[in-house]
């Protein structure tokens, strides 16, 4: 009995394993058959069983479209019988996607966040006029406070302008206007209102905590 035993180890690949040895061993039975539809026959009553398989899937569109492209990709495409959609092409399918582009544009800067830069382009696509300067400065400070929030420190007006008209591309330049940006403490002044308050309700918890404690 042990010599008539069959490992899975030594039984061919299984291309789609979700159907099972079962469907892949029928559609192998099809590419045997010589009769041209007598292998329609067959290769139509297979796709019902695989439907069957995806009751869940029927209301799903082209499904049956699936189907039969998965017949043919689990035949390794060696299956000839007419199909009512175009046959799947290997070399496609076969074919390695592109490499995906690395999201971050600016790593040097990345305290910033991606958004600045998309703020940036919008400011350097609009014309010339007052609301366009106006988004120069709400930019320089949200980029001031966005570097607070990561130095925890302060910063001087020049590197900010610096780095705005880097990640600019030289399209913008508050180096050359007297106007200061906001002062830091007013920048970070809701977070730390914000933070006040929270450390005032976890001491006001904390103490009522520790009066309805048991003494013992």
């Amino acid at each position: 009995m042990t010599d008539n035993l069959e490992y899975n180890t030594e039984r061919e690949r299984l291309i789609i394993p979700e159907y099972g040895r079962h469907i892949q061993k029928m559609i192998d039975y099809a590419v045997s058959i010589e009769d041209k539809e007598e292998r329609n026959k067959v290769a139509r009553a297979i796709i019902g069983v695989m439907g069957n398989l995806n009751p869940h899937l029927r209301d799903v569109p082209d499904f049956q479209h699936k189907l039969w492209d998965q017949l043919f990709i689990i035949s390794d495409f060696r299956l000839d019988v007419d199909s009512p959609y175009p046959k799947p092409e290997k070399e496609l399918l076969e074919q390695k996607p592109g490499p995906l582009d690395y999201p971050q544009n600016y790593p040097k800067y990345r305290f910033y966040g991606n958004n600045i830069k998309r703020m940036i382009d919008v400011c350097n696509s609009w014309e010339d006029s007052d609301l366009k300067e106006g988004l120069k400065f709400t930019i320089a400070n949200h980029m001031k406070k966005s570097f607070l929030n990561w130095n925890k420190d302060t910063v001087e007006d020049d590197v900010i302008f610096e780095h705005l008209f880097e990640l600019s591309d030289g399209k913008i330049n508050l180096a050359k206007w007297d106007e200061d940006l906001s002062d830091s403490d007013d920048l970070m002044r809701g977070k730390s209102k914000h933070t006040g308050k929270t450390n005032q309700k976890n001491r006001n918890n904390n103490g009522k905590n520790n009066r309805n404690k048991k003494r013992y």
